[in-house]
């Protein structure tokens, strides 16, 4: 078993270690598997990343059936997986970073992606999924993208999610804005608006708001923004959340961690319907992309005024995620069978509801 070997990646090489350790057991594939395939499409993937604070998720040892994701705030145990929110000490000097701020007040910084060979580098240390923020360096107060997460319920799927999706974009055209679809790697799909970088957190995640409860209002019955889980039904979420500070989605071109290691892939819309969540992987993207290129390739350069979206929000504000301090109009972080006397004594065990 090869202890090393090194990839050229645009003009650097880049150290592998470990090569034939075995990352998705059940295809077979890889570290240098995964590796190569993140080499494959650095030129796809860059501009998803390119001068954003990105979060890696970290699975060392693979993705093995019983390994889990560490505890918050726990020391990582042998063989978890876990996010690494700030620049390894060992980080070569052509690994870039730039400071972020989290809810908390604390600071970190970021690798901020400048060349192809930061994401094989990335890789080389576990990394199966990228986790840029909506912002670029240097405004990192200000996000340029809008991004509205479709996800899939129990008792609903993919295909409900696809049926969101052109409620969504019906909404969108409407707005004067162009979103740009990408499936999540699992069950459902992401679409991402470029917007101008003139709002703040709070702004874009109250356009999501707004925009999530006119697709509930237009679907009752297939979308819905609730945030706890007890009153969200089968339906498709909208989490809003994902545009709070410090809440990222997975890059375009990310691996997903599971067992035939999936790939967040960008779409057409009218590719959306005929899309099945297990078309993409690392065995089908690359050629994928030498066949087509990038389709979001035309997303460059965009950037929609917020505005028509931010007037969908009609003032009342929703809960943000457990780990955030309370802000400024939020209603009570109760789950709502918690904040019933009648049931209280009966409450799930479940106090993130998220």
């Amino acid at each position: 078993m090869a202890k090393e070997t090194f990839l050229e990646v645009a003009g650097r090489e880049v150290r592998i270690s470990n090569p034939d350790k075995v990352y998705f057991p059940e295809p077979g594939y890889t570290k240098l598997d995964v590796v190569s395939y993140y080499a494959s499409v650095a030129p796809f993937m860059l501009p998803y990343l390119l001068d954003r604070p990105t979060a890696l998720e970290r699975w060392p040892d693979g993705v093995h059936e019983g390994v889990k994701m560490a505890q918050r705030g726990r020391r990582v145990g042998p063989g978890e997986a876990f996010y690494q929110k700030r620049v390894p000490t060992h980080a070569p000097d052509w690994i870039k970073s730039h400071e972020i701020s989290f809810p908390s007040g604390r600071t970190a910084d970021e690798i901020t992606p400048t060349e192809q060979a930061v994401i094989v580098w990335c890789a080389n240390l576990g990394t199966i999924v990228f986790h840029p923020w909506a912002v670029t360096a240097p405004d990192v107060e200000h996000p340029d993208e809008l991004r509205l997460d479709l996800d899939p319920q129990p008792g609903t799927d993919f295909h409900d999610a696809i049926a969101a999706a052109e409620i969504l974009r019906g909404i969108l055209d409407e707005l004067g804005m162009q979103g740009w679809p990408k499936t999540s790697g699992g069950r459902g799909l992401h679409v991402f608006v470029p917007i101008e970088p003139r709002w703040d957190f709070i702004d874009v995640r109250h356009a999501a708001i707004g925009i999530g409860r006119e697709m509930a209002r237009r679907a009752p019955e297939l979308v819905t923004v609730e945030w706890w889980k007890e009153n969200r039904g089968r339906r498709i979420f909208l989490d809003y959340n994902q545009n709070a500070r410090d809440r990222t989605i997975a890059s375009a071109f990310s691996v997903r961690p599971r067992p035939l290691a999936p790939v967040s892939t960008p779409l057409t819309w009218d590719e959306v319907p005929e899309t099945e969540p297990g078309d993409w992987t690392i065995a089908t993207v690359p050629a994928r992309l030498s066949e087509v290129g990038d389709v979001h390739a035309g997303r460059w350069g965009q950037a929609f005024d917020l505005t028509p979206a931010l007037n969908l929000y009609d003032g009342e504000e929703m809960a943000y995620p457990p780990d955030y301090p309370k802000m400024p109009g939020e209603p009570k972080r109760v789950q709502p069978s918690r904040n019933n006397p009648l049931t209280r004594g009966n409450a799930p065990s479940d106090p993130d509801g998220a």
